[in-house]
């Protein structure tokens, strides 16, 4: 990963007008880095304020105090707003929400319209999302015969058509059953291989234990990150913070309390089959010794 981050999030807080006399508060003070190649989760429970970050990282919304900066670019400098979405592309939950035509691909095309790329180079581009997202036999359907996860993808297609830096994820699978979800998150490991920027806000944490980096929120502020591993070591923490942890974290923590020699810090399931072996052969050795 690159030393230069993409995004810079500076001190921002933020807060909702209810009315002209009152706010709600959301966002304290705030500062995050978000860096080429990384894969970044942020997490926290109804209300932390994870949704309303991301949508300050390209410029849906902009900060009460404080800046974000996206490849030095002042998300507040409307006048560059397009640059900014160019650079960083967000998909959101409902991708009904996110689909405008009625044919896929003329989908895919709206946004490269709207910033008035060349018929040529807008074919090319087409092609290139369609792939990359497995949807280009699907060019031609209506996106409204597609399944929830399909949907998805020509969201995220549409996005990728854009030549994006970073893709912020919010909740995007929250709506999606368990087969639409694994597909999803297969593109979004695809695209992460590829080199790809990947921000995701989500409370599946077996998403969260594939991340890089994960960040931890409460009452708009970040109070906890680290990696996947680190930061599901504070299992206590994050009940109090009202988190879980993956499945695999919480089976080896309790088989830890039973049986010491077992290593309570895994985060994926192959890790927890891996140690239960190694605990196994540990045992015919020494009871063969």
């Amino acid at each position: 990963m690159s030393n230069q981050p993409i995004i810079c999030v500076e001190n921002v807080s933020f807060a909702y007008q209810v009315n002209q006399d009152q706010q709600i508060p959301v966002l304290q003070n705030v500062s995050l880095e978000v860096y080429p190649g990384e894969y970044l989760a942020i997490i926290g429970h109804n209300g932390s304020g994870k949704s309303t970050l991301s949508k300050h990282l390209n410029g849906i919304l902009t900060p009460l105090e404080g800046n974000v900066l996206v490849n030095g670019i002042n998300t507040r400098d409307k006048g560059r707003i397009h640059e900014v979405r160019s650079r960083v592309g967000m998909v959101f939950q409902n991708p009904d929400n996110q689909i405008v035509a009625t044919i896929v691909e003329d989908d895919v095309a709206f946004g490269l319209e709207n910033i008035g790329v060349f018929a040529e180079e807008m074919k090319d581009r087409i092609d290139f999302a369609l792939d990359a997202v497995g949807m280009s036999a699907f060019r031609h359907r209506p996106p409204h015969h597609l399944s929830g996860g399909q949907k998805q993808r020509i969201a995220i297609a549409g996005i990728l058509a854009m030549k994006p830096q970073c893709l912020v994820l919010d909740e995007a699978t929250s709506m999606l059953d368990s087969y639409g979800r694994q597909d999803i998150l297969a593109v979004v490991r695809k695209l992460h291989r590829e080199g790809m920027t990947i921000v995701t806000v989500t409370h599946h944490m077996s998403e969260v234990a594939e991340a890089d980096r994960v960040v931890v929120m409460e009452a708009g502020k970040v109070v906890l990150q680290g990696t996947p591993r680190e930061v599901f070591a504070h299992q206590e923490k994050l009940k109090e913070l009202h988190l879980d942890v993956p499945d695999a974290s919480r089976i080896a923590a309790l088989v830890h309390s039973e049986y010491p020699a077992f290593n309570p810090n895994l985060i994926h399931n192959e890790e927890v089959v891996a140690e239960v072996t190694r605990v196994q052969i540990r045992e015919v050795e020494a009871s063969g010794s």
